[in-house]
């Protein structure tokens, strides 16, 4: 396994400021015509440099207490539903809540009423106020 080294983006601006500068004191001996078609391509390598560009990138805007999240210039139907995904997250999740909590409920009270009717004593005796006494006694 080799060992590289990664080059960080400040020593690559401070090795592209050495070589400038090391070109720009040679500059000074050479004829008018050569400056001049050096100084246009710099010029060209200027502007065809590449500059680091976020495609799609949300941007947030606020002013005074609110902020607004934005997709760019640019709304297409992609960002709408990209847009509108964790809404739709959300609902989706909310009914499965509801409905497994509904289930689970009525599994409990399935439950519930499968002991009661299975019971030696018949339901109207867990009605009885007597009936509490008695287990509160011990069922003696």
């Amino acid at each position: 396994m080799t060992n590289e080294r990664l080059i960080q983006p400040v020593q690559v601006d401070r090795f592209g400021r050495q070589v400038a500068a090391r070109l720009s004191a040679a500059t000074a001996e050479l004829p008018y015509n050569i400056t001049e078609r050096l100084r246009a391509a710099r010029v060209q390598a200027v502007a065809r440099r590449k500059v680091p560009q976020m495609i799609g990138a949300a941007a947030v805007f606020g002013s005074g207490k609110t902020a607004a999240l934005t997709f760019g210039d640019r709304v297409s139907p992609w960002n709408r539903i990209a847009s509108a995904l964790p809404l739709i997250a959300l609902v989706a999740g909310l009914f499965l809540i509801h409905t497994v909590q509904t289930e689970r409920r009525a599994s409990e009270v399935a439950e519930v009423d499968a002991a009661l009717l299975t019971d030696d004593l018949p339901p109207s005796a867990y009605a009885d106020p007597g009936f509490i006494q008695f287990l509160k006694s011990g069922g003696e």
